[in-house]
């Protein structure tokens, strides 16, 4: 499987911050905010990432995260010229994909959940349909929206309903089989002119094969593309790492516990960054690294 990383748009809603810099570039506390995307699909245990971008804003990815042998990865680049909707990501990477099932993160989503990583697993290892992610909020309206039968299983989804079937939104996180291309290549623009991915994942639904993988009680799920949600975001980490001395959104952690990386990449890459509390908390995991977790969170 390979994964797609979208980290387009042109962040209207953080003018006039943005302006000047992508927002998937802003830091979400001590770390870019596309890091915390790409831990959670190091994490899904997927190794070849496109991440698509504006032609303006792919050489400032390019020079923070290089090729992706620091993480054990490889990453590919391309652009999107205009944002056209997050299911041109397929087209624009269909001959890379080139038949292959395919991941697909935004660039603004942070997930942070106990044992995420066996949740990742689990979609990633289904052969056939789709697997999205869904989370209860208060403002459903805003969000692509999921209903669900007594049995778990989904009914409907809709984009932004002015009426809500029910109160979880579809998160930013997707899991494609094969056939994902195809689909997103008969999908029709919707009235803003887009392809919207919940036409794309509405095709599952109908054909009876999406899966949906509930985050509850105890899960975090934060979309940084507004001040406020930003704000939120940055003291949600900076609460996780100052309190309980764990890693949100290290993709080298990350790497490392997938086993990426060794234990002395590791190390160099903590090394590297000792002035900073991220470099610190990288060198203690090194030093005092003893058995992987199986409950491992981001």
């Amino acid at each position: 499987m390979k994964a797609i990383l979208l980290s387009g748009g042109s962040g209207t809603r953080l003018h006039p911050i943005t302006l000047g810099v992508s927002k998937q570039l802003l830091p979400v506390y001590d770390k870019p905010m596309i890091y915390y995307p790409l831990t959670t699909l190091i994490l899904s245990g997927i190794r070849e990432i496109m991440i698509i971008t504006t032609p303006h804003d792919l050489p400032q990815f390019q020079r923070l995260l290089g090729d992706g042998s620091q993480f054990g990865v490889e990453f590919t680049y391309r652009q999107q010229p205009s944002p056209d909707g997050i299911a041109q990501a397929f087209l624009i990477a269909a001959d890379w994909l080139n038949g292959s099932s395919c991941a697909l993160a935004l660039g603004d989503n942070l997930i942070f959940a106990d044992g995420l990583s066996t949740k990742l697993q689990e979609a990633r290892q289904r052969d056939y349909g789709a697997t999205v992610f869904a989370y209860q909020v208060r403002d459903p309206e805003r969000y692509g929206v999921i209903s669900f039968d007594d049995n778990g299983r989904a009914l409907t989804i809709e984009e932004k309903p002015e009426i809500p079937q029910s109160n979880w939104a579809v998160t930013g996180l997707y899991f494609y089989d094969r056939r994902v291309c195809e689909i997103a290549a008969n999908l029709r623009p919707s009235d803003r002119g887009e392809l919207e991915i919940t036409d794309l994942n509405r095709v599952y639904l109908e054909e009876n094969s999406l899966h949906v993988s509930l985050l509850g009680r105890g899960c975090a799920w934060l979309d940084a593309g507004l001040p406020d949600s930003l704000m939120q975001a940055g003291t949600f980490v900076q609460a996780i790492q100052s309190r309980q001395g764990m890693l949100v959104g290290s993709p080298t952690e990350a790497a490392f516990r997938m086993g990426f990386i060794s234990l002395e990449e590791l190390y160099a890459r903590g090394k590297s960054m000792i002035k900073t509390d991220l470099g610190k908390m990288l060198l203690h995991l090194a030093e005092n690294y003893e058995t992987p977790s199986a409950s491992y969170s981001q």
